[in-house]
């Protein structure tokens, strides 16, 4: 498991990559602009959030559990969100469209999340959200050859890569200190809380998930992947001699995806 520093580290030197070049003009035809353009108005405000509940969680959690560096962590996490939230609202602009300040979807999560204090929920809404948010980004990517909204998409799924794996890490450790009795309940509102939510995401922007997974059931699918891939780590006992997952191992992410 990596350490509090560790994260507050590489978010750091991340915040250094500049991996979209913004002196490419976007190319949509008018048939791509409509199959795209309510889905990246609403995840470019979903991205901007100012994280004020979430970091207020962090720090009440890192009072009971002593780790003061978690917090920073937790905020350079956020404004790695608003990056992306920054990039796409740019993107929004160049092709002379509106950046909206309402949507069902964020204004369902906003009202949640303002009543949570909770880390543990915290760290499933986000881990739940990022997971398909990776499908969406790559869906976003392949719906057309705009080479700017390429290198967008490309830029955010690769720190999501590194986002799944802060809040996996994170859930691991408050899943573990669960009585053995209540695990299994816990994990099955885990379960239940990630694909009710995934279902909404897929209603609210099949038509753009539609390019990465055509049905709902290939949707569900590819999410019921990650699901077992994060969640069943979050399951797992340290043991001795298990090897711990670095964020060095990740760095091949930049080579690997697309």
């Amino acid at each position: 498991m990596n350490t509090s520093e560790n994260w507050v580290s590489h978010f750091t030197q991340n915040a250094k990559n500049h991996r979209v070049d913004w002196s490419l003009r976007p190319k949509l035809t008018t048939s791509q602009k409509n199959q795209i353009l309510k889905s990246l108005q609403a995840w470019q405000l979903g991205e901007t959030s100012d994280g004020a509940h979430l970091l207020a969680a962090s720090k009440k959690y890192a009072f009971k559990i002593n780790d003061f560096i978690y917090p920073i962590s937790v905020e350079l996490f956020i404004r790695e969100e608003q990056k992306h939230g920054n990039n796409l609202g740019k993107y929004l602009d160049l092709i002379d469209e509106k950046r909206i300040e309402k949507d069902w979807g964020d204004t369902l999560f906003r009202k949640i999340r303002y009543f949570n204090t909770s880390m543990e929920l915290w760290t499933l809404a986000v881990i739940t959200v990022e997971s398909s948010a990776q499908l969406f980004y790559q869906s976003l990517h392949d719906s057309s050859d705009c080479k700017l909204l390429r290198q967008i998409c490309e830029d955010i799924l690769i720190d999501e890569a590194f986002h799944i794996e802060f809040q996996t890490e994170r859930m691991h450790t408050i899943f573990q200190l669960t009585p053995n009795w209540l695990k299994p309940i816990r994990f099955e509102i885990y379960r239940c809380f990630y694909f009710v939510t995934s279902s909404l995401v897929w209603f609210g922007h099949q038509k753009v998930l539609k390019q990465g997974t055509p049905t709902f059931g290939s949707f569900l699918k590819a999410m019921s992947v990650k699901f077992n891939e994060n969640f069943g780590r979050v399951k797992q006992p340290v043991s001795k001699g298990q090897p711990e997952f670095h964020i060095s191992n990740l760095q091949a992410i930049e080579t690997s995806y697309f």
